[in-house]
């Protein structure tokens, strides 16, 4: 019977996969900088974590609300997202928040300079009320968001109507009139629009007396620098410095560095509650906004509720003695002035919440808020949902941060640090790469070039995922991120020491090269992926599941697990195949790591004899001698 035949592959179809993969990825990194080589350096750049090249880790332990032994996860996920826009806002790139246990939050802000993110993201943010002067939107009425009205129930210390009363439709009507000049702006809100009041408002028409001056306090006219803002300009200029107005002329809210442009990192400039300022909101529109007669300090409760009778989300919110007077003035004020019955005449009526001085909300006056208590709901034609009342109370709550953060621990890497660290890495990897290197050569001597192409190949696809990942994705390499590199060079060398010796036993056994790679290669095979396996699904377990840089390590080293299955199939394997078709593999020379003598094969492809099976003899006597052994040669292995 003949001998089975051996399927063989096609390794250049393999290896030209390996090399079309390369190429694909070369292309991608460089992309329009292909034709111009002088720019390649730049393009392979891999993004560093501040361990290996500078900046600042703090770490924060969040105080657990009363009557809880942990904070929210909730509460602990708002405080990092409002971290994590601190930080963005403040100029700071590639800044990393993490949560890490159930009261603990770490910020890493790589570069020089990053030690002020210490005063940024553990301060509790400053709550200001203030008037809205100017508005400038994508729309023309620069329409409030919310509605704001007084509580439920008629405070029972709201001043009873004066005499002059009666004035107040007369004084409506100058307000109205005088506020005309500025309709193209924000004249003639739609009565939809969102707004602060009460509950259960008590009648406008028992406003107080200060109605009957209403027309004294009117706004002006804009003025000339206020109209050449462009025809979106809402409010009264003469309320506006010339500074500030000169300033929101050149503020630009599409641009999310708007703030810094415009205030730099001074916090003081935005919180300061006696000056004017110059505020966006997260939709784009720009406002001028008074100073803050009222502050996140006077606000003792807000919550979000179901209002009973309208059945839609609202805000409760209280404020102190002194805060519920100054709200009572300046609600007053306003809603007399520039309320309009119930109808708005003026962005004037609006009432911003300042955050960290951006604009989270913008309601219009309903009513005065005389008694402390209020309440915030959204327009009829697109009420709050509970997700955006119970977001907006939190802001009022917290004045940002949910929670209180005491400092840990502040840690700072100088470049000089982080350029050794990165450097003592890179030593690492290299020993460790020099060591497998010379024990392949030792011990499997000629297949040592093979390992060596095969390492080389490896660490060739993972530098390019790296760039590829750092271009596209933000990546950036730390130090526990090159361990994973380094533990991947064991991970390679163990899969082609699998097949070597699975090679090595079917030579053992006395077959030929050719077959014994194949044979070698299907033995091998399974075991390689087994192993691999269990490496990527480690990997993906203590990615999941890790805490702070440990990531690093984790994603490295999957990453480098699935580049060597694609090493081990594409290259390691094609590349023995195609040195077993030269005399110097294929006839088991010394040196080649192959030689059946050396390897103590059973019966070697040069000069052996294969025992042929005894026959009985001819005439009728059985012969006891057998015929000598016939010579074995490669293709009959």
């Amino acid at each position: 019977m003949a001998p089975p035949t051996v399927k063989t592959s096609r390794p250049g179809r393999l290896l030209a996969v390996l090399a079309v993969l390369i190429l694909v990825m070369l292309i991608s990194i460089l992309r329009g900088d292909i034709i111009h080589p002088g720019t390649w350096h730049g393009d392979f750049k891999v993004g560093l974590g501040l361990d290996l090249s500078s900046g600042t880790t703090v770490t924060l332990k969040a105080v657990p609300e009363k009557g809880h032994a942990t904070p929210s996860s909730g509460a602990m996920s708002q405080a990092i997202s409002i971290m994590n826009n601190r930080v963005n806002g403040a100029g700071f790139n590639n800044a990393l928040v993490q949560q890490q246990g159930s009261q603990n939050i770490t910020v890493s802000v790589p570069g020089q300079g990053a030690q002020k993110v210490v005063g940024i993201v553990g301060k509790t943010a400053q709550l200001r009320f203030r008037q809205v002067l100017l508005c400038s939107g994508v729309s023309t009425t620069c329409e409030p968001q919310a509605l704001v009205s007084g509580a439920a129930a008629a405070p029972s210390g709201s001043p009873s109507p004066s005499p002059s009363t009666s004035a107040s439709p007369s004084a409506s009507t100058s307000a109205k009139a005088s506020a005309s000049p500025s309709a193209s702006g924000g004249t003639g809100q739609a009565a939809g629009a969102t707004r602060l009041g009460a509950a259960s408002a008590a009648s406008p028409t028992a406003s107080p007396s200060a109605s009957a001056s209403s027309s004294a306090t009117a706004p002006a006219s804009p003025s000339p620098s206020a109209a050449a803002s462009g025809p979106s300009v809402a409010g009264d200029s003469s309320k506006v410095s010339k500074p500030v107005l000169a300033l929101f002329n050149k503020v630009n809210c599409a641009d999310k560095n708007w703030q810094q442009k415009a205030y730099g990192n001074n916090s003081n400039a935005w919180d300061d509650t006696a000056t004017q300022i110059v505020s966006c909101d997260s939709t784009g529109v720009k406002y001028v906004l008074a100073t803050a007669p009222v502050t996140g300090q006077e606000l003792t409760t807000a919550s979000a509720a179901l209002d009973n009778q309208t059945s839609q989300w609202i805000v409760q919110f209280s404020l102190n003695g002194k805060g519920g007077r100054a709200f009572a003035n300046l609600t007053t004020q306003m809603f007399t002035t520039y309320g309009g019955g119930g109808t708005p005449t003026s962005v004037l009526d609006q009432f911003a919440i300042v955050l960290d001085g951006s604009v989270v909300s913008a309601p219009d006056i309903q009513q005065p808020i005389t008694g402390g208590q209020g309440q915030i709901s959204g327009p009829s034609t697109n009420p709050f949902t509970q997700a955006q009342s119970t977001k907006l109370a939190n802001v009022l709550k917290y004045g940002a941060l949910p929670l209180t953060f005491h400092t840990q621990d502040v840690s700072s890497v100088s470049p000089e640090l982080g350029s050794a660290q990165l450097h003592a890495g890179l030593v690492a990897a290299f020993i460790g790469l020099l060591l497998v290197v010379i024990y392949s050569f030792l011990y499997y001597r000629g297949l040592g070039l093979v390992s060596v192409f095969s390492l080389i190949s490896a660490a060739l696809l993972s530098y390019l995922s790296v760039v590829l990942l750092s271009k596209y994705e933000g990546f950036t390499l730390t130090l526990d991120g090159i361990a994973g590199l380094i533990v991947a060079i064991g991970i390679t060398a163990d899969s082609f020491v699998v097949y070597f010796e699975r090679l090595r036993d079917e030579v053992r056994e006395g077959r030929s090269l050719r077959a014994a790679v194949e044979r070698g290669w299907t033995r091998a095979r399974r075991t390689i992926l087994v192993s691999d396996t269990v490496s990527f699904l480690a990997a993906a377990l203590l990615y999941i599941i890790a805490l702070g840089d440990v990531k690093g390590f984790a994603f490295t080293l999957g990453l480098t697990t699935l580049v060597d299955v694609v090493v081990v199939f594409l290259f390691t394997k094609p590349m023995v195949t195609l040195l077993a078709r030269t005399k110097f593999y294929g006839q088991g020379h010394k040196l080649s790591g192959l030689d059946p003598a050396r390897l103590g094969a059973r019966s070697p492809w040069r000069g052996s004899r294969r025992p042929r099976p005894t026959r009985p003899a001819t005439g009728g006597a059985a012969s006891t001698a057998s015929e000598p052994p016939a010579r074995t040669t490669p293709k009959e292995a």
